[in-house]
């Protein structure tokens, strides 16, 4: 059984110095870092607060996404798929299921579907020129509505491998917008091709 909120933080707090910050992450000495160790520190360990506040649209009456169901650079009848405006890498890609379903409560039809899916825009994001790699993200802990993220890695940069590509992207400079549309124009036209559904415009929502 999973430890209580209390006693995991318990846990935590036995490995943190006397203002309750723990030590560096291993990730922080990592060649694909974006920071350097010397002057890092964590940040206070908060305890925990329970119950969680709700995320955005726990409720579907107050969901954005919901109310942006038809949106996006490609549509079908189940999903949606959007382009990310001011990021710094060269592509960022929301999916969205167009009801109001999160990970764990999608359907069996759906989430198999999901899963295909991504394949096919990882495909499509990867067949872009310059780009190496499409990374593939699901947290939920900011909206309650499911949400896959697809970052383009682009080529050659190498300290933007891995885990560390949604920070350097906050780091980055913002991507020239235009160039970024009109690759998302490809990776909705590819994916109607070979998955159906419609692709549409602006590219950015």
């Amino acid at each position: 059984m999973a430890l209580r909120p209390d006693e995991f933080y318990d846990h935590a707090r036995a490995a943190a110095d006397d203002e309750v910050r723990l030590p560096l992450a291993r990730m922080t000495g990592w060649n694909i870092s974006p920071f350097e160790a010397d002057g890092l520190r964590v940040s206070v360990l908060r305890p925990p607060v329970v119950p969680e506040p709700p995320r955005h649209g726990e409720d579907p009456a107050d969901c954005d996404e919901c109310r942006s169901r038809n949106e996006g650079i490609w549509i079908n009848d189940r999903w949606r798929l959007a382009r990310i405006p001011g990021v710094g890498v060269p592509l960022v890609l929301m999916l969205y299921p167009r009801d109001h379903y999160d990970m764990a409560d999608l359907p069996d039809e759906l989430a198999a579907e999901l899963g295909v899916l991504t394949t096919h825009i990882v495909r499509h994001v990867q067949a872009l020129p310059h780009i190496s790699r499409a990374h593939v993200y699901r947290i939920g802990d900011g909206s309650a509505h499911l949400h896959v993220w697809f970052f383009a890695r682009p080529e050659g940069q190498s300290q933007l491998y891995g885990s560390w590509l949604p920070v350097w992207d906050d780091l980055l400079p913002e991507y020239p917008a235009d160039v970024a549309e009109a690759d998302a124009t490809a990776v909705a036209g590819a994916l109607t091709a070979s998955y159906g559904g419609t692709a549409q415009t602006p590219a950015a929502t």
